[in-house]
């Protein structure tokens, strides 16, 4: 990280060693910065954390207001990738869309293709077929857990544990091998698209997605053992970059990051989409400290409470993926979608519960085969915008842990 002196002014630095010892960055407050004497004599500096820095998990560009190891303000910058997506969704047709979605949140790309088929299907008043729908579930939950996965493993890797990485990749290697062997891909797979599924689960399929909810389960209180509860964890993450309920929802987070704050609210419970009501399952919010497993530092909102949400979720994901095996219906997998669709005449707007908060499609038709505006809401975008409000009053090494409990893709965030 490289820095420049900008301010010459002096603070009064009197107490704040004895506050780095007692307390969380977060309870620090300003110094007064016109009163000067009795303390230290530092300068502010601008330091650039990312895009290439390691905990900023891609091109994140991140301008930190520091004084000493505090930060007094946190402005990021993005625009790295220059995707033009919604350009290209307004240039082809929606079948031809699908392969771009992929790459919008593309630790969750299967989820991207549900959403964004729903939401032309929604326009075209298309019906699905059950089998198709319960298809989509089955895909959108592993790719839930696979993208929490990743979230898990990163997050640790940012804190200094380098072995939670190693145990979370293991996992998904499972989940990325059972879509293989429906789509053929890893990654990226343009599997759900319009009218249903590209095509039918292969033989044996449901057996080894059951055999693995029956290996993966046990793995989360193993996760839970080897970072939720961590103290050097804990006291990294607890209390740490705090975001209160009504401050969430202000700046328009949501998935792990608004139920983080406590506020329980889920598409797939409060607003159902698809066949998610049919479904039992609960909704994970952040716990205060002491309640249900969390550890007494924890409090509601902070870093901590971001992260074990997402824990807690992939063990809801398991609960629908059984319920999803016992009744997959047989049948047929895709509805008779013509060669050519027509988009009619008016507009839609859909929103889908993704791995990191709500992605929605806005697709407007006007007769022809190519949708003649095409818009996407990426939950990443809004949930970055609140961190010049949280970092702000921290250490700099606490930057990592806010930022990573946010868990951004760059991808939706410069569409």
């Amino acid at each position: 990280m490289r820095g420049k002196r900008v301010s010459g002014a002096e603070r009064n630095r009197q107490g704040m060693e004895d506050k780095l010892l007692q307390g969380r960055p977060d309870v620090l407050v300003e110094v007064d910065r016109d009163r000067a004497g009795g303390g230290l004599r530092t300068e502010e500096m601008l330091v650039n954390m990312g895009p290439q820095h390691p905990s900023t998990h891609g091109v994140l560009r991140l301008m930190l207001r520091i004084d000493g190891e505090l930060v007094l303000e946190c402005t990021p910058h993005i625009g790295y990738l220059h995707r033009c997506a919604e350009k290209i969704g307004e240039n082809v047709t929606p079948v031809q869309f699908i392969p771009i979605t992929d790459r919008l949140d593309y630790l969750a790309a299967m989820i991207n293709n549900h959403g964004y088929s729903l939401a032309v299907e929604k326009l075209l008043g298309m019906e699905v077929p059950e089998r198709g729908r319960y298809i989509r579930v089955i895909m959108s939950e592993l790719n839930r857990i696979a993208s929490h996965l990743v979230s898990f493993g990163a997050y640790g890797l940012d804190m200094g544990a380098f072995t939670p990485f190693v145990y979370a990749f293991r996992e998904r290697e499972y989940i990325l091998d059972l879509f293989e062997q429906v789509c053929g891909a890893r990654l990226t797979y343009s599997y759900l698209s319009i009218g249903g599924a590209t095509q039918d689960l292969p033989e044996g399929f449901p057996e080894r997605l059951a055999q693995f909810l029956d290996y993966f389960e046990p793995k989360i209180a193993e996760y839970n053992n080897l970072l939720s509860f961590n103290q050097i964890f804990v006291k990294r993450t607890a209390g740490v970059g705090v975001i209160s309920a009504a401050d969430a929802i202000a700046w328009g987070l949501t998935g792990p990051c608004l139920r983080g704050s406590g506020v329980k609210w889920d598409l797939r419970k409060c607003v159902p989409y698809d066949i998610y009501d049919r479904f039992e399952f609960d909704i994970p919010v952040g716990l205060p400290g002491g309640v249900g497993g969390a550890p007494r530092e924890a409090v509601v909102g902070d870093s901590w409470n971001r992260y074990y949400v997402r824990i807690l979720e992939m063990q809801q994901s398991v609960r629908i993926l059984r319920q999803c095996l016992q009744q997959l219906p047989s049948g047929d997998f895709r509805a008779k979608v013509p060669r050519v669709l027509k988009l009619p005449a008016k507009e839609t707007y859909l929103e889908v519960e993704g791995g990191r908060g709500q992605v929605g499609y806005l697709v407007v038709g006007d007769g022809k085969a190519v949708p003649r505006r095409v818009k996407i809401r990426g939950p990443s975008f809004c949930n970055l915008s609140i961190a010049s409000h949280v970092c702000r009053n921290v250490l700099i090494a606490d930057i990592a842990a806010i930022i990573g409990s946010i868990d951004v893709v760059m991808g939706e965030v410069d569409r």
